[in-house]
């Protein structure tokens, strides 16, 4: 019986005791925080509030009422602890069905079919044009994309977009800056640097010069009027900034399914417009065109200015009315930070107003800051911090920890960019999303504290014992009944793998996964640290290696996931 069986048949026991859906409880199960607990745990705390009674109460109720001294089949023990109803399972048909099902899935262990027929759209990254990659931009990226592949690996079929910021009057501004200082510049070695120094340029001489201000904006207006001069240097703009991107996108493993920016759009606005016309939402104030949403307890929705421009909100609104007609979503992400939470609240209310009632499956998955340091980045003041500054940093450490633990690896300069981009995928992925990042270099690129390359560094000790053993693996004739307790305590996470996908996917959070996949290399570190595994005994040896193969799939399978390379030598 699988542990999934045993969890469901206790499900069912519980669920007409305490109200609950035998489903949701069967999700409720928690590993137990000390070994000697036993191997599930259901917490109490859940049924608390409709049963009126402390959790420990409700424990001690459970066991006697649901069990009466009996026990479900594949559970040997069973103890009412604290708010807690803790379960020890058969450990020989436990560990053997925990071991197998990983073995005999490979590398689709943890793949669900939950999604099939489902589609969902992931809008992450969302570059601006002409201006280099900036740490402000990595979160979003290295999140959305963890999320994507989350959700392919649950079934849903899943769309990845790049809502590029391609329009705007920060055009105007650019194209205006070009004709005045553009001959200064080369654009050869490296034209998006250049690019953002003369946008840099241009807003402080906008501080000196407040005509410079009405100069980008007539640029800009030339611009969306289909001006063809003004269109060829755009499109310049994007071309020179695709190529950039495309770079940094490669190092981060990172995919697109479509690069659609906010031009993109531009035509199909004025129909919106007219239906926010035709519903009687659109209103003028100072000149301007809004949606009014006092009542909601929000600010209005600015849809035009007053010089007739559009604003970011209507295209927003265009671009996720497109995406409903066209790919004909079930849920849409937004992975976008914490700061544009009104923005979301704003345009998604707009779309409700419109009678669009599949609105509440858009959601602002929404995050917090990334610091290196103390330094403040602001993009009109120059101070933007550029990845590729940041990634030959990281590089350079990685390259000098690298040396110390294995001046002999081959291909060095590889293997450092890679732990290098560990260490920033993991940082990020691993705490909360609500909190803020800071890194600190040291730390972040620690092979023995809870780091990305930590857990690159245990999957490479394990591809070597793999190597050394010298026999292919999986081995069907292995005898799995000759493991035991020890073996209980790295297995037993193993089935822990494919509810942290669901629950990510759920709550768009992929700490519980980071730290998922940091408690299975612990476990069998720890385990390797009293435990040898390649031994006299060739039976027991066997048994023992087919652990270990299980525990690599599981981790490798884990790092992809995150966006991370599972490295065989380090």
């Amino acid at each position: 019986m699988s542990t999934l069986d045993i969890k469901n048949r206790i499900a069912e026991l519980v669920s007409p005791q305490v109200g609950v859906s035998a489903e949701e409880i069967a999700g409720m199960f928690e590993l137990p925080k000390q070994p000697e607990h036993g191997d599930l745990a259901l917490p109490c705390f859940r049924f608390a509030k409709q049963m009126r009674k402390a959790p420990p109460v409700i424990a001690k109720e459970i066991f006697d009422q649901s069990f009466g001294g009996s026990l479900p089949n594949g559970v040997s023990r069973i103890e009412p602890m604290g708010g807690y109803l803790n379960f020890t399972l058969d450990t020989g048909s436990a560990l053997a069905d925990r071991l197998k099902a990983v073995l005999l899935a490979g590398n689709n262990f943890g793949n669900t079919s939950e999604g099939n027929g489902k589609k969902v759209l992931v809008e992450f990254s969302s570059v601006n044009i002409a201006k280099p990659f900036g740490v402000g931009h990595l979160r979003t990226t290295i999140l959305g994309a963890a999320l994507a592949r989350i959700y392919a690996k649950l079934g849903y079929e899943t769309v990845r977009i790049n809502h590029l910021g391609d329009w705007g009057t920060q055009f105007g501004n650019l194209i205006a800056a070009y004709r005045m200082w553009g001959s200064e510049y080369k654009f050869a070695e490296n034209p998006i640097k250049d690019l953002y120094q003369l946008y840099v340029r241009y807003h402080a001489a906008a501080k000196e010069d407040a005509s410079l201000v009405d100069k980008g904006r007539d640029e800009f207006r030339k611009l969306e009027q289909g001006d063809k001069e003004n269109h060829d240097l755009w499109e310049r703009f994007i071309e020179y900034s695709m190529i950039d991107f495309s770079r940094v996108y490669h190092m981060l493993n990172v995919e697109f399914d479509y690069y659609t920016g906010e031009s993109f759009y531009r035509d199909k606005m004025d129909a919106v417009i007219k239906q926010l016309e035709d519903k009687k939402l659109l209103m003028q104030s100072d000149g301007a065109t809004i949606v009014d949403l006092e009542e909601f307890g929000l600010p209005p929705c600015l849809i035009k200015k007053s010089d007739e421009s559009t604003l970011y909100a209507t295209r927003d609104l265009t671009a996720l009315l497109y995406r409903k007609e066209h790919f004909k979503f079930d849920k849409i992400l937004y992975v976008v930070g914490s700061s544009q939470k009104l923005h979301f609240q704003q345009f998604f209310k707009v779309a409700e107003l419109m009678g669009n009632d599949w609105v509440k499956n858009a959601i602002h998955v929404e995050f917090g800051w990334v610091k290196f340091g103390e330094q403040a980045m602001s993009t009109r003041s120059g101070t933007l911090i550029f990845f590729e500054d940041v990634i030959t940093q990281a590089k350079a450490l990685s390259r000098e920890i690298i040396n110390a633990e294995n001046p002999d690896v081959a291909d060095a300069d590889w293997t450092a960019e890679r732990v290098a981009v560990a260490a920033l995928i993991f940082t990020q992925l691993r705490v909360r999303r609500n909190k803020d990042v800071n890194f600190v270099w040291e730390e972040a690129l620690s092979f023995k504290g809870e780091t990305g390359p930590y857990l690159q560094y245990t999957h490479a000790r394990l591809s070597s014992l793999i190597q050394k053993y010298g026999k292919t693996l999986p081995e069907a004739d292995a005898d799995l009944s000759l493991l035991g307790e020890e073996e209980k305590n790295v297995i037993k996470w193993f089935e822990i793998y494919p509810e942290r996908l669901r629950q990510a996917a759920e709550s768009y959070e992929t700490s519980g996964l980071a730290d998922f996949l940091l408690n299975l290399a612990g476990a069998f570190n720890s385990y390797w640290q009293r435990i040898r595994i390649i031994t006299d005994d060739a039976a027991l040896t066997k048994a023992r290696m087919q652990m270990a193969y299980a525990v690599r799939i599981v981790l490798a399978n884990g790092l992809r996931v995150l966006g991370i390379e599972p490295l065989e030598k380090m």
